[in-house]
C-alpha cells in the first residue's frame, strides 16, 4: 500500500484519536499530522508536505469549508476530504465549490475512509451516497446554465486523460443524463450486456465505484 502524509483537522480529541488509530492500523501513512483548529491546519500545510487533509466541518475558529478553500487556493494538488456529522445540501455544495474531493459523514467505516483516501489520491471524487445526489444535481445545473464549474481540482488542473473510447464517452454522457443500462442499450442500439461491459470499463478507468461517482467526475473533470 502506498504511503501518504495525512493531516487530520478535527476539534474533538476522541474523534481525532480514532481517525489516527484507524490509519496507523492500516499502515498507509508516511506520517500523520493533527490539528484541533483550522488555522493550525493551514499552518501545517504551509510547512509540511501534505497529500490529504481530512477536514471537520465544524471547527471553533473557522468553518472547515472556508479552511478547505484557503488550502486549495494555495495548494491545488492537496486533496481535501470533508468530514461532517450532518448531510445538509448547502454544506455539501459549498464543499464542492471550495475544492473538496470527498464529503463523508462521520459514521463512515474506518476501512471505507482509508479506501476513499486512496481514491482521491488517484484523482477520483467520492461523496457519501446520502449526499451524492446533491452534488450531481448541482453539477448538472451548472452545465445546463453554462456557468463556470465549481472551484475543484478539475478547474485547477488540466482535464484528466481517462483513455475512454468514443463509445464509452457516449455511454458516460447518457449516464450523466440519468439513463438506465436498458435505456442506454436502446439509444445506442446495442445489447444490455454490452452496455454493462462499457459501464464496468468506465468505472474502472475513472477509478470510481458507482454510476453516480462516474457522473460527478465526468462533469467536474470536463470529460464529456
Amino acid at each position: 500500500m502506498a504511503k501518504y502524509n495525512i493531516l487530520i483537522v478535527e476539534d474533538h480529541a476522541l474523534t481525532r484519536f480514532g481517525l489516527k488509530t484507524a490509519f496507523e492500523s492500516a499502515d498507509c501513512l508516511a506520517e500523520i499530522y493533527e490539528a484541533s483548529k483550522a488555522q493550525t491546519g493551514i499552518d501545517i500545510v504551509e510547512k509540511e508536505n501534505i497529500d490529504v487533509v481530512i477536514m471537520d466541518l465544524g471547527l471553533p475558529d473557522m468553518n472547515g469549508i472556508e479552511a478547505a478553500k484557503i488550502i486549495k487556493q494555495k495548494h491545488p494538488e492537496i486533496k481535501v476530504i470533508i468530514l461532517s456529522s450532518h448531510e445538509q445540501q448547502e454544506d455539501v455544495i459549498k464543499s464542492v465549490k471550495a475544492g473538496a474531493s470527498a464529503y463523508c459523514t462521520k459514521d463512515v467505516a474506518p476501512d471505507k475512509l482509508i479506501s476513499i483516501v486512496e481514491s482521491v489520491i488517484k484523482g477520483a471524487a467520492w461523496f457519501d451516497p446520502k449526499v451524492a445526489g446533491y452534488v450531481l444535481n448541482a453539477a448538472v445545473a451548472y452545465e445546463k446554465e453554462d456557468k463556470n464549474p465549481p472551484d475543484t481540482d478539475a478547474k485547477q488542473e488540466k482535464t484528466a486523460d481517462t483513455n475512454l473510447t468514443t463509445r464509452e464517452k457516449q455511454v458516460l454522457a447518457l449516464i450523466v443524463e440519468g439513463f438506465s443500462n436498458s435505456d442506454i442499450a436502446k439509444k445506442l442500439d446495442v445489447s444490455v450486456n454490452t452496455t454493462k461491459a462499457h459501464v464496468c470499463n468506465i468505472l474502472q478507468k475513472l477509478s470510481v465505484s458507482d454510476r453516480t461517482q462516474a457522473a460527478i467526475k465526468a462533469i467536474k473533470d470536463h470529460i464529456i
